[in-house]
C-alpha cells in the first residue's frame, strides 16, 4: 500500500488528506484559514504564508501515525487561484501575499485600460474580468512598491511558495498561471504582450510545471516539520478547481456545474471561442490539468443567495423544512418570481415580484431556486456555443448536489440527466490522481482514475418537464 499526502490550502480551511492507492481517504485533519489584516489599510486582506505552512504541518502530524510514513509516495499541493507573492532569491516574501478578497485591485481593474485594452486582455489571456486575478496585484505591487519588483528574485503562487518551503525548488505551477490575466491561449505560456504592456519581467516567473511533474523531493528540515523522511516528491498540481473536475470524472466537452456559494460552469475542451458578451456574462477560460486542455466557464453566486432566503424566512429552521415546503409550491411558483442579482457590481439589483396574499416563504424559496436554475440554463447554452458542443448531460458536485427538489429541477428545466458524482472529495482525489501518476504508481492520472472508479447517481427529467417548458 502506497500513499499520496494532498496539502489543501483554502479559504476556510487548510487541511491534510492521506489518499491511498486504492482512492480511498485514510484520514485527514483541519484547521480553520483566514486572512490578516494588511498594514496600510484595515480594509485589505493578505494571507500568512508561514501560519498556514505550519497549520498543514500540524494536520500532517496529526494524521500520520494512522499509518507507516515510509509509505508516503508524494506530497501535492492544491489551493486558489490567483494568489501569490514577490520573493527574493532565498523565497523569503517581500510582501504578503495579497488575497483574493482584498478589495484594494477593484481600482486597478477599472484604469487597466491606461496599460492594455480590456478586451486586448481577453483575447490573449482568456481569463474574465475579475478585479482579483494575479495582474492587478502585479500592478498595484508596480504602483504603490515599484522597488519590491526591481528587487524580485520571483513570483510564486501559493502553492508555489508552501512547494518551495518543502523543497527550495521554484516552480510555477500551470493550472495556477492559468488564473493570472498573464497567460496566453495560444502558447500555454507567458503573454510576452501583456507583460510588457504592464512592465513586468517575464524572468520572475519560475519555469511552468504540468500537472503530476515532480518539481522537487522534502528536505529534511521539511521532512522534520511535517514528519515525513527527507526525499518524498513533492509533485505538481495546484488550483482547486481544476482537480476537482478531473476528480469527479469529467470527460471531454462534458459540461460540470460546481455547486456551492458560488456555481461554476465549466468544461474540458481542445477550443474555446469567446466573444466580448460572453465576457460580460462572466465567462473565462482557465488552462485545464492536462496540457493542452482548456476550462472554459461561468461563474455566479448561487448558495449563496440560498443562504440568504434561509437567514431570512427560516431563521432557526433546517433544510428538511424548507424542502418540504417548496415541494408543494408548483412549478412558476403561482407568479412570485426572483431577480438573483445580489451582488453590488450586477448592473440591476435583485428584486421579488409577485408576493400576494396567500404566497409564503416556500414560493421565495422555490422562486429562488428556479431563477438559478433558469440562469444556469442561459450560462449552459453560452457555454455550448464557446465550447461548440451540445450538451447530453451535465455533471454535478458541491454542495448544491445534495438538494434533491434543486437537482431535480435542474434536470427538468434543462432537459438533461443530471449526474452526481459520489465523491465528497473530488479536488483530492484528483490531485492523489496526478500524485500517483507523478510518484509512478500509475502510469498516468487518467490510469488511476479508471482504477480508483468512480460512481454517479443520476436524475432524470420528470413530470414537471412538461410544465416548466410551458412557462
Amino acid at each position: 500500500m502506497s500513499y499520496v499526502l494532498c496539502l489543501d490550502c483554502g479559504a476556510t480551511n487548510v487541511r491534510a488528506i492521506l489518499v491511498n492507492d486504492k482512492g480511498q481517504l485514510i484520514a485527514k485533519a483541519s484547521q480553520p484559514n483566514s486572512t490578516d489584516t494588511g498594514a496600510e489599510n484595515p480594509q485589505f486582506h493578505v494571507w500568512n504564508a508561514d501560519r498556514i505552512l505550519k497549520q498543514l504541518a500540524d494536520c500532517t502530524r496529526e494524521i500520520l501515525p494512522q499509518i507507516d510514513p515510509t509509505q508516503v509516495c508524494g506530497i501535492t499541493i492544491t489551493t486558489f487561484g490567483v494568489d501569490g507573492a514577490l520573493v527574493n532569491e532565498a523565497g523569503e516574501l517581500l510582501y504578503p501575499v495579497i488575497s483574493w478578497k482584498c478589495p484594494r485591485t477593484a481600482e486597478v481593474m477599472k484604469k487597466i485600460e491606461t496599460y492594455i485594452p480590456q478586451s486586448a486582455l481577453n483575447q490573449i489571456s482568456g481569463v474574465g474580468e475579475f478585479a482579483f486575478n494575479t495582474i492587478y496585484k502585479l500592478i498595484w505591487l508596480k504602483e504603490n512598491r515599484p522597488e519590491l519588483l526591481e528587487q524580485a528574485h520571483a513570483w510564486l503562487f501559493i502553492s508555489n511558495i508552501l512547494a518551495h518551503r518543502l523543497t527550495g525548488t521554484m516552480a510555477t505551477d500551470r493550472t495556477m498561471a492559468g488564473t493570472s490575466q498573464m497567460t496566453d491561449l495560444n502558447t500555454g505560456d507567458w503573454s510576452d504582450e501583456i507583460l510588457n504592456a504592464i512592465g513586468v519581467r517575464k524572468s520572475i516567473f519560475p519555469p511552468m510545471v504540468n500537472a503530476g511533474e515532480v518539481t522537487g523531493t522534502l528536505t529534511q528540515a521539511a521532512g522534520e516539520l511535517l514528519g515525513l523522511p527527507a526525499g518524498v516528491p513533492v509533485i505538481s498540481t495546484g488550483h482547486d478547481t481544476q482537480f476537482a473536475l478531473f476528480g469527479s470524472g469529467v470527460k471531454e466537452n462534458q459540461p460540470f456545474l460546481s455547486s456551492g456559494t458560488w456555481e461554476i460552469l465549466m468544461l474540458r475542451t481542445a477550443k474555446a471561442a469567446l466573444a466580448a458578451d460572453d465576457y460580460a456574462a462572466g465567462a473565462t477560460v482557465e488552462f485545464d490539468s492536462k496540457a493542452g486542455l482548456l476550462n472554459p466557464g461561468l461563474q455566479w453566486i448561487a448558495s449563496g443567495i440560498i443562504e440568504w432566503v434561509k437567514s431570512t424566512c427560516y431563521q432557526g429552521e433546517n433544510y428538511d423544512t424548507m424542502d418540504a415546503e417548496a415541494a408543494a409550491i408548483p412549478p412558476g411558483c403561482e407568479g412570485v418570481k426572483l431577480t438573483p442579482n445580489f451582488l453590488p457590481s450586477d448592473p440591476v439589483p435583485g428584486s421579488i415580484e409577485g408576493l400576494i396574499l396567500g404566497r409564503t416563504r416556500g414560493h421565495i424559496y422555490r422562486a429562488a431556486m428556479e431563477a438559478l436554475t433558469l440562469r444556469l440554463k442561459n450560462r449552459l447554452e453560452k457555454l455550448e456555443k464557446v465550447g461548440g458542443f451540445k450538451a447530453t448531460e451535465l455533471l454535478l458536485v458541491g454542495g448544491g448536489a445534495r438538494n434533491k427538489i434543486w437537482t431535480q429541477m435542474r434536470a427538468d428545466i434543462l432537459g438533461l440527466p443530471i449526474m452526481v458524482a459520489k465523491v465528497s472529495e473530488s479536488t483530492v482525489l484528483g490531485a492523489a490522481m496526478y500524485a500517483f501518476a507523478g510518484a509512478g504508481t500509475y502510469p498516468s492520472a487518467e490510469a488511476c482514475r479508471d482504477a480508483f472508479g468512480i460512481d454517479y447517481e443520476t436524475t432524470l427529467p420528470g413530470e414537471q418537464q412538461a410544465a416548466y417548458a410551458a412557462l
